[in-house]
């Protein structure tokens, strides 16, 4: 895969299907990324270059656990296929 703007719109998809909420917001995060996992937000830091939301978004994909029943089928396979494979520039 390819850091895209494509691909991340890809990824805010998964998000916005999901009880996940996702903010982009300016902040000092140690990863580039906040996870509030009570309250179901994620919060990524605003300045990040494409690629940087990109990887922050497959990491909280990976870490946190999403309801795939509430998912579209062509955001299933990709949220699957993102599971398995490690972005690479």
């Amino acid at each position: 895969m390819k850091y895209t703007k494509h691909l991340l719109n890809k990824l805010e998809d998964i998000f916005s299907e999901s009880e996940y909420v996702l903010r982009y917001e300016k902040g000092n995060f140690q990863s580039g990324y906040c996870i509030l996992k009570d309250t179901k937000i994620a919060i990524v830091n605003k300045y990040f270059p494409l690629d940087g939301k990109i990887n922050c978004l497959v990491e909280i994909l990976k870490s946190v656990e999403l309801d795939t029943s509430k998912l579209s089928e062509k955001n299933r396979k990709f949220l699957l296929e993102i599971s398995q494979t490690n972005l690479q520039l």
